[in-house]
């Protein structure tokens, strides 16, 4: 079927409608002129300002306009100095001092002010504009006390205020109303404005929440009045791509019946000609020439006449025009029924081309696109040969596909089936367009695999809710994340279940009792899986299992949770179910997960960390998120192919890296194996080839993943544990193997050859290296991770943690899932001074090239090597024996110290420096290396146990004393120090009180600071 699309349609975008763009020009304060009596009855009997404002509400309009009532030009034109007025209503006046007087007195001396007169009707009054130029102003109504041409005159002046800007900015359609008969219009254009603005109303129910809903009420068709024939033709010339349809009346004002075509002269026309109430000459017939003229542009715009003159009915019919009968009683309810089986109101109706009859009602976008491929051949031709369907999406403000649409016609395509795809894939790419970057509400008739962010409940989604909004909308700010062909970038299938589900669930079941005493956590669990969840639910549920057929992710997404002023990650449970084809299971196994989560917030560990926080337990609020799993399954485990996190700032940075282009830790399987410290693979996005861990055999083979995550998919028991992991497999890497999930993130250990080889091979150890990843693009996994962090800490204003999943195909596509950011708020990264500036004088030792962040102020010990400028490494594997020994004693003692020596620590040739392990070194806090004259040995920057010093936080100071500008270490001071241990190579000295230790891994400038007393 696709073979027969053309590729412009085959492969197209849809640009998304910022509807908070349009209508941005309003009447907010509206001057009301009227004599005493009619100012009496708009206020008392008319309650105008509570009328307009209660018409505004049930229509779900806002901004309502306020209203102030004088009763002189005197009093107008003092308030019109004053305050700033968009409209003027001048209603009847006295003997002395009419409405038009009045008007024209205002409009002389404020021209940029827009002026409406409303008038009864009399023939004097007629007689009087008959001799008049009422150009001056907007619009002349008729008055009978009907407050709801208020709200109408307000609608079609902001129409005409609004109608280029928003038709240019998101292609809003134009009904015109073709009528010079001010009582005709006065009547008709209430019962206009209501009908649209009902109309609106119930297709905005679409919108995925109430704000969505309300911004789409501003792309509903806009009602443009014209009173002449020449007026009417200049605007439909103008905005003919965007008009919805046009309603005429047949008698009104053409200068020349000729002009009207152009080039072609029209028969003369004989029958008698009528005037206006302007004293204009009225052609006859002049509706039927403008639809002439329309129709010789546009063969399918909706057309109506609208006459008084019975005659006209079967003029217009005959050239298949529209007609309403002005004289009918029901003349609104047929207007009403014309619009909405012509201009796109109300449902699509499909129908049989031959008889007419509905075959098939269609409510809403997702209704057609669920039934696009059952519609019968003949009336899918019969409405997209007409142009229906671009119709009635216009009317429905789906601008995007309503604009695709209409340039793919059946002229040139010819092909039903190709239609379809075409209409179904434009419906899918449009809702996928407006759901991102949305919080929906929750709808169970619009939850679909084409749906994803949506909420339970009217309460806080929670901090990790808010930030996995706050990612879709970056995803959606930013279309260039998905400019890869072969990669996709989105957040996974989202519900949340708001806190206030969480305040129910606690009251309805009486648990603050059991929560907040005492009891053990598994007491505390055992209350909450026996509580039950609302019933409401239920269905909810099984409508999101059916949405996502994958395993689910229940996290908690606390109040607290990943906020800007303090750390609060990874304090409460988060829970994994596989997918199961019992519906009614996989329900108690949600239900459990769910009530585990709400119980996590009051156990032991939650509740002693709120106190150190100085938060009150009793305060904290629960949203709950229900996320797709991101994997693959492999039978009995399912995983993805890469988890990770990433760090917007990178305080080990090597080589030439910079702090500010931050750090990612990859690792097969899921992301707890990150979260809990296994062992992952550390690059950063902007130098992919520069991988430390790989970049020899010996560290590849010693500081590469060996194990990981998966979901046990055979695990379905309802024995939930305080332990969220209860259900989680750790397997080995060669497990992987037989799931054929490395292909693109392993190399093969060649152990005869003793090389690493990029790829699968059949003998070997399998390394994760993601080598296919990093170093041959199979994926554009770097340029992501770079998009993910320039936007989202330039979103946060702050540095940022995000963490990531992907799974990579055979194909060489990928799906990357943003899953969490949150702000980098660590109490020890801290760091507001300039360590740079501290004098030398106060410092022990200074590094102008240091790695790690952050303040320590416990730490009293200092461990150093003794050396001096005739310094010899014979004596290295003494100096490694000795060291060893101290350390073991501070990790007995629980303590930690600054550890200073000439060389490379942990390089394995002895001449380099000391040959340690990390274990013999574990308690160190800084560790310094010294270049010294005649030892000057090129800085290692901690490579030798790198996975050691970021996992731990532990800094390491490159010191050169023979530059002048490397740093220095003031060891006279340690020299002068009594020892607390001394041997023939190593000096242990102790400071009365502690040292300050300062690391700024932006700057990568390091200090200890001299105690004081």
């Amino acid at each position: 079927m696709e073979n027969n699309i053309p590729q412009e349609w085959n492969k197209f975008y849809l640009k998304d409608v910022s509807f908070v763009n349009l209508m941005m020009r309003r009447i907010y304060n509206v001057l009301i002129v009227a004599n005493p009596y009619d100012a009496f009855m708009l206020e008392d009997d008319g309650r105008i300002e509570e009328k307009i404002y209660n018409e505004y509400m049930e229509l779900g309009l806002r901004y309502p306009p306020t209203f102030t009532q004088v009763s002189t030009t005197e009093e107008a034109a003092a308030v019109l100095r004053s305050t700033v007025i968009d409209l003027v209503i001048c209603m009847p006046g006295n003997a002395d001092n009419d409405a038009f007087d009045v008007a024209r007195d205002i409009k002389g001396k404020f021209p940029n002010i827009h002026c409406v007169v409303l008038t009864p009707f009399s023939h004097g009054i007629t007689k009087r504009m008959q001799n008049e130029d009422l150009s001056i102003f907007d619009y002349v109504f008729c008055w009978l006390g009907n407050t709801n041409l208020i709200l109408s005159i307000i609608k079609l002046i902001e129409d005409k205020m609004n109608l280029e800007h928003d038709i240019q900015e998101a292609g809003v359609q134009m009904i015109l109303l073709v009528e010079d008969s001010i009582r005709f219009y006065s009547s008709i254009l209430p019962n206009l404005y209501n009908y649209i603005l009902e109309q609106s109303k119930n297709f905005s129910k679409e919108a995925l929440n109430r704000h969505a809903a309300t911004m789409r009420m501003r792309g509903r068709p806009k009602v443009v009045l014209a009173r002449t024939y020449e007026e009417a033709q200049k605007l439909y010339d103008k905005y003919s791509d965007n008009t919805l349809g046009v309603i005429s009346d047949a008698r009104f004002p053409l200068k020349s019946a000729a002009k009207a075509f152009g080039n072609e002269v029209m028969p003369e026309v004989k029958p008698k000609h009528r005037t206006d109430t302007f004293g204009r000459e009225k052609c006859p017939d002049a509706g039927l020439q403008l639809f002439r003229y329309i129709r010789k542009n546009d063969p399918f715009v909706p057309l109506i006449i609208e006459s008084s003159e019975s005659v006209n009915r079967a003029k217009a019919e005959a050239e298949g025009f529209r007609f309403v009968d002005k004289n009918s009683k029901k003349m609104s309810v047929d207007l009403r029924r014309l619009m909405e089986e012509h201009m796109g109101f109300g449902d699509f109706i499909f129908r049989d081309p031959e008889t007419h009859e509905e075959i098939m009602r269609i409510h809403s976008l997702k209704e057609l696109q669920d039934n696009i491929f059952n519609i019968p051949n003949d009336s899918m031709l019969y409405h997209i040969s007409r142009n229906h369907m671009s119709r009635w999406l216009c009317a429905r403000a789906i601008f995007p596909v309503s604009a695709f649409l209409k340039h793919v016609t059946w002229e040139k395509l010819q092909d039903v089936d190709a239609h379809r795809q075409i209409i179904f894939d434009a419906i899918v790419q449009y809702r996928h367009m407006k759901n991102i970057g949305v919080v929906a509400v929750f709808d169970r008739m619009k939850f679909d695999k084409y749906a994803h962010f949506a909420r339970i409940g009217e309460g806080s989604l929670g901090g990790k809710g808010r930030g996995l909004a706050f990612l879709d909308n970056i995803i959606k700010r930013h279309p260039e994340f998905n400019q890869y062909e072969n990669a996709t970038v989105q957040i996974p299938k989202t519900v949340v279940l708001c806190t206030d589900i969480f305040d129910e669930f606690m009251m309805s079941n009486n648990l603050y009792p059991i929560a907040l005493s005492d009891a053990s956590d598994d007491e505390i669990l055992k209350h909450f899986l026996h509580a039950q969840l609302p019933d409401s639910l239920i269905a909810d549920f099984f409508t999101f299992f059916e949405a996502t057929r994958s395993p689910i992710a229940i996290r908690s997404s606390s109040l607290l949770e990943d906020a800007h002023y303090q750390p609060f990650a990874g304090i409460y449970s988060t829970y994994m179910i596989p997918y199961l084809e019992d519906k009614y299971q996989m329900l108690q196994m949600l239900a459990c997960a769910i009530k585990g989560v709400y119980a996590s917030v009051f156990y032991r560990d939650s509740k002693a960390y709120m106190t150190a926080t100085s938060n009150v337990i009793d305060q904290e609020k629960m949203a709950v998120i229900l996320q797709q799993v991101v994997g693959k399954d492999y039978g009995t485990r399912f995983y993805p192919t890469m988890s990770g996190v990433l760090r917007s700032l990178n305080y080990y940075p090597i080589g030439d890296e910079e702090a500010e282009e931050g750090i990612a830790s990859l690792a097969l399987g899921l992301g707890k194996y990150i979260v809990d410290g296994g062992q992952t693979l550390r690059v950063c996005p902007y130098h992919p080839n520069q991988v430390l861990q790989t970049s020899e055999t010996e560290l590849a083979l010693r500081d590469t993943q060996t194990q990981f995550y998966a979901l046990d998919m055979k695990h379905v028991g309802n024995d939930f544990k305080v332990d969220d992991g209860f259900n989680i497999l750790k397997l080995r890497v060669k497990d992987a193997v037989e799931d054929q999930s490395l292909t693109y993130i392993a190399s093969t250990f060649d152990p005869y050859d003793q090389v690493i080889n990029d790829g699968v091979y059949e003998n070997g150890r399998k390394l994760i290296t993601f080598s296919s990843v990093l170093q041959h693009g199979v994926v554009p996994l770097p340029e992501i991770l770079q998009m993910s962090m320039k936007y989202g800490a330039g979103a946060m204003r702050r540095p940022v943690e995000i963490e990531f999943a992907c799974n990579i195909n055979n194909d060489r596509s990928c799906e990357f899932y943003l899953l969490q950011i949150r702000p980098i708020v660590d109490a020890k990264e801290m760091l507001d001074e300039d360590v740079k500036a501290i004098p030398d004088s106060d410092c022990l030792l200074r590094s102008h090239n240091s790695l790690g962040h952050g303040i320590s102020e416990d730490v009293v010990d200092v461990v150093y090597v003794k050396y001096d400028d005739h310094f010899s490494a014979m004596n290295n594997f003494y100096v490694a024996d000795d060291i060893e020994r101290i350390n073991r004693k501070f990790l007995a003692d629980g303590k930690n110290y600054v550890l200073i020596g000439p060389g490379r620590w942990g390089s394995s040739d002895h001449y380099l420096g000391v040959p340690v392990k990390w274990p013999h070194i574990s308690a160190a806090r800084v560790i310094v290396e010294v270049a010294l004259k005649n030892y000057n040995i090129d800085p290692s920057q901690g490579t030798h146990f790198f996975q050691n010093l970021t996992s731990f936080g532990v800094g390491y100071f490159t010191v050169d004393t023979n530059t002048g500008e490397g740093g220095f270490v003031n060891k006279e001071i340690l020299d002068a120090m009594p020892a607390v241990e001394e041997t023939q190579y190593v000096r242990h000295v102790r400071f009365e009180h502690p040292m300050r230790i300062l690391m700024d891994g932006k700057k990568q400038e390091g200090a200890v600071l001299i105690p004081k007393e």
